[in-house]
C-alpha cells in the first residue's frame, strides 16, 4: 500500500502593508517561489498609505498564493484598531493552524507574533529589514519599543535580519541571543536589472535629454529617513561644477512638495526631475551615469542593490547595512551621513572617469548577484524553516495535541534548494 504523502507546511507571513520597498519585494518573492509541494502558504498584509505607492497595484501584480487583506492592519498605531487586528489573526491563526507564523516589520512582527504565542503556533520565525530604534521615534517611544522587542524575542524560535550590521545591533540592544539571530541577506529578482542596457536610450527620450547629458538619480519614498534634501544639496554642488548634469528623483512621499520647492530654492528645479513611482525601474537604471542615495538608516537597501545589479556605481552614506553591501572604492563611494560635499565630490569624480564608472559598476553587479539573488533567499529560508520545525518537533510534548499530530505530519524533508477578506491570487 502507497505511503501516504506529508502534509504541506502551512506558512502564514505577516507584513503590515505591501508598500512600495524591499520588505513587500522580499515577501511577495518568498510566498511565490518557496516550492508549492512542500509549502502552502498565505500572505496576510494591510492596506498601504497613498502617500507610501502600492506594490501589487504599481506592478499590476498580486502574490500567487491566496492573499488575506485585514483592513485594520497598518502602518499607524491605535490602541483600538491594534486590538481588532490582533483578534483578526488570532482568528485566521486559529482557522489555518500554520506550522510557522513568519512576521515581518515592526508592527506586524508585534502582533503577528502575539496571535501566534497565543495559539500555540509551534514556529515563530521575525524578520528584520532594520530597524525603528534610531531615528524614528522619540526616546520614550524608542525605550518602549525595545522593551517590547526584547520580551518577543524570548517566545520567538528564529530571528532573521538582512545584514550583518542590523544584526550585530540587534544584539547590542539586547534583542535575542547570537544563536538565535540569522542573517539573510534579501534576495531579488535580478535577471531583468542585468539587461538593463536593452532598455538604455528610453528614459533620456522621455526628459529630452542627449545621450551625452550625465545623469545622476536616486530611488527612494519622500520621507524624511531618507533626507533627499542632502541629495538635491549634493545636485545643487554637482551642478556647479558640471552645468549640464540632470537629475532623477524616483519615489514620492509626504515630502513631495517640500522637496521640489527646495529644488527651487537652490536653483535647480528645472533640473531635478521628480518622476513619483516607476514600475519600470529598468528603463530608469539603464540610462543612469551613478545612483545617489542619502539615508540616514538602511538595513539593506534593495535602491542600491538593484541599481549594482544594473551596472551601476553607486555612492551612498555608511548608515545601517549599506557598508555590508557596499565597499568603499570597490563597488562605489561611501560618506558619512549627512555630507552633501563629499557625496557631491564622489558623484563628480565618477561623471569624469567612464572607464572607472564602468569597471565599479561590473564589481557591484557580480557582488549583488552572488549575495541577493532569489535562488539563495529561498534556500535559506527553506532551510530556516526545515531546521526550525525539527526542532519543534523534537519538542512536541510541549505543545498542544492539535498542532502535535499536524506536525507530525508536516513535510521537513530536506530540500535541494479586522475583519479579513481572502482570495485566490
Amino acid at each position: 500500500m502507497p505511503a501516504t504523502p506529508p502534509e504541506r507546511v502551512r506558512v502564514l507571513r505577516i507584513i503590515a502593508r505591501l508598500n512600495v520597498g524591499g520588505p513587500a519585494l522580499h515577501t511577495v518573492l518568498l510566498n511565490e517561489r518557496l516550492p508549492r509541494e512542500r509549502y502552502d502558504g498565505r500572505l496576510v498584509t494591510g492596506v498601504a498609505d497613498p502617500s507610501e505607492g502600492d506594490y501589487l497595484a504599481l506592478h499590476g501584480r498580486v502574490a500567487d498564493e491566496r492573499l488575506v487583506r485585514i483592513p485594520s492592519l497598518g502602518r499607524e498605531l491605535s490602541a483600538t484598531r491594534d486590538l481588532r487586528t490582533l483578534a483578526a489573526l488570532l482568528a485566521l491563526v486559529r482557522r489555518v493552524r500554520p506550522h510557522v507564523v513568519h512576521t515581518h516589520t515592526a508592527k506586524a512582527g508585534t502582533l503577528g507574533r502575539l496571535a501566534a504565542i497565543l495559539a500555540g503556533v509551534p514556529v515563530r520565525v521575525h524578520t528584520f529589514h532594520g530597524h525603528v530604534f534610531d531615528g524614528y521615534f522619540s526616546p520614550a517611544k524608542t525605550r518602549a519599543f525595545l522593551a517590547v522587542e526584547r520580551a518577543l524575542a524570548r517566545r520567538t524560535e528564529r530571528i532573521l535580519t538582512v545584514s550583518d550590521h542590523v544584526r550585530d545591533e540587534l544584539l547590542a540592544l539586547g534583542i535575542g541571543r547570537p544563536e538565535q539571530v540569522t542573517v539573510v541577506p534579501l534576495g531579488l529578482d535580478l535577471a531583468p536589472f542585468t539587461r538593463a542596457e536593452e532598455e538604455r536610450g528610453a528614459l533620456r527620450r522621455e526628459l529630452r535629454v542627449g545621450d551625452d547629458t550625465p545623469l545622476v538619480g536616486i530611488v527612494a519614498r519622500l520621507v524624511p529617513i531618507k533626507a533627499h534634501e542632502v541629495f538635491l544639496d549634493a545636485a545643487a554642488r554637482i551642478a556647479a561644477r558640471v552645468p549640464t548634469c540632470r537629475f532623477v528623483v524616483v519615489g514620492d512621499g509626504e515630502r513631495r512638495e517640500e522637496l521640489t520647492a527646495h529644488a527651487r530654492e537652490l536653483g535647480i528645479g528645472e533640473r531635478v526631475h521628480f518622476l513619483g513611482w516607476r514600475a519600470d525601474l529598468v528603463r530608469v537604471h539603464a540610462d543612469l551615469d551613478v545612483m545617489l542615495l542619502t539615508s540616514r538608516n538602511e538595513g539593506s537597501p534593495v535602491a542600491l542593490i538593484e541599481a549594482m545589479a544594473a551596472g551601476l556605481p553607486v555612492v551612498a552614506t555608511a548608515v545601517g547595512g549599506v557598508p555590508d553591501l557596499v565597499r568603499d572604492g570597490v563597488h562605489g563611494h561611501l560618506a558619512a551621513m549627512d555630507d552633501a560635499a563629499a557625496l557631491a565630490e564622489a558623484t563628480i569624480a565618477l561623471l569624469a572617469d567612464p572607464v572607472r564608472r564602468h569597471a565599479l559598476g561590473m564589481a557591484g553587479r557580480a557582488r549583488v548577484l552572488a549575495r541577493h539573488g532569489a535562488e539563495r533567499l529561498v534556500a535559506d529560508v527553506d532551510r530556516v524553516y526545515r531546521e526550525e520545525l525539527a526542532a519543534a518537533a523534537r519538542r512536541r510534548p510541549r505543545r498542544a495535541p492539535a498542532y502535535d499530530e499536524s506536525l507530525a505530519d508536516a513535510h521537513v524533508a530536506p530540500s535541494t534548494a479586522g475583519a479579513t477578506t481572502e482570495r485566490p491570487c
